[in-house]
């Protein structure tokens, strides 16, 4: 029996090494749904990132969800060159009209948009709800988003109540959200 040289271990290790990491990546890429599995068993989990502050699209300082404590928020991620993010825009300006009568608002978030192409969206959609930028996507990951648009209603305790995962195209969808959400007290 021939034994193995220094090479040939060493090609053996860098091998075994490059598989394992390879097994790790394929293991470890799915989307993380647990967010998604607590809403619909019935549990109000807290929302992440809320310490995340992100620069507000209209220039004036910085803003997290923690800002927004005490107040019902349908939380948007969107993009100025997502479609679907197009067609639920006014969708999302009447929730808005909504939630400024009842102590919440709707909270933007930018999904690696261009500043000056996200402001245009927004003022072509007549957003009057505050916006903020996720170019380096602080805020996204934490709640699962991958794909646009993404909408999550969180209470007045800052739990989410209600995830769409894709294009709002009715708005009993929000309304519903709102209303479940308007139930619980602040915290």
């Amino acid at each position: 029996m021939k034994r193995l040289g220094p090479v040939a271990w060493i090609v053996i290790a860098l091998s075994t090494g490059l598989l394992a990491l390879l097994v790790y990546g394929v293991v470890n890429t799915g989307v993380d749904d647990s967010l998604d599995e607590a809403v619909k068993s019935g549990r109000r989990p807290v929302a992440p990132g809320s310490t995340v502050a992100l620069r507000r699209l209209d220039g004036a300082g910085r803003m997290s969800l923690a800002d927004l404590r005490g107040k019902v928020v349908v939380l948007n991620f969107w993009a100025s060159w997502c479609d679907p993010c197009k067609g639920e825009a006014p969708l999302l300006q009447r929730a808005q009209k909504r939630l400024e009568r009842e102590g919440g608002t709707v909270f933007g978030v930018t999904y690696k948009d261009r500043a000056s192409a996200s402001r245009d969206f927004a003022r072509e959609f007549g957003y009057t709800f505050p916006s903020v930028r996720d170019d380096e996507l602080e805020l996204a990951p934490e709640f699962g988003t991958i794909r646009l648009p993404e909408t999550f209603v969180l209470d007045r305790a800052g739990r989410v109540v209600a995830i769409s995962r894709g294009e709002i195209t009715d708005f009993r969808f929000l309304d519903h959200a709102i209303d479940e959400a308007l139930k619980e007290p602040a915290a």
